[in-house]
């Protein structure tokens, strides 16, 4: 299912962290054009992970899609604030997130980081 939904995009390679520090240990070795970042992680917030990762400057513009439980509004505001550029709620439609990735995958750099900015 979500593989059809996927087509829209070419040559994607996926990397999964199972932790936030997994996550962080993977970005150190290896560049990714865009992120998708729960706030729920068994090892570390979210939050966290999305402030440190804003705090590269290798990461500034790389486009940060929240994808979590969290409906509530002041998680979504804490996100933005800290630097997400999409925020999704679960349970998500396959295809929500493959428009929002295409979507952010065909910004430039200098708008993908205005929109993190904002």
């Amino acid at each position: 299912m979500v593989r059809a939904s996927l087509q829209v995009l070419t040559a994607v390679e996926f990397i999964e962290a199972g932790t936030g520090l997994e996550a962080i240990e993977h970005l150190a070795v290896t560049d990714v054009a865009l992120m998708v970042l729960d706030l729920n992680m068994p090892d570390m917030h979210g939050i966290d992970v999305l402030t440190f990762v804003r705090g590269q400057r290798r990461y500034k513009s790389v486009p940060i899609v929240v994808l979590t439980t969290r409906g509530d509004e002041a998680s979504r505001r804490t996100a933005e604030s800290s630097g997400a550029t999409a925020y999704l709620t679960k349970p998500f439609a396959p295809a929500a997130l493959a428009d929002t990735v295409k979507r952010l995958m065909e910004l430039s750099p200098a708008d993908a980081a205005q929109r993190s900015e904002a």
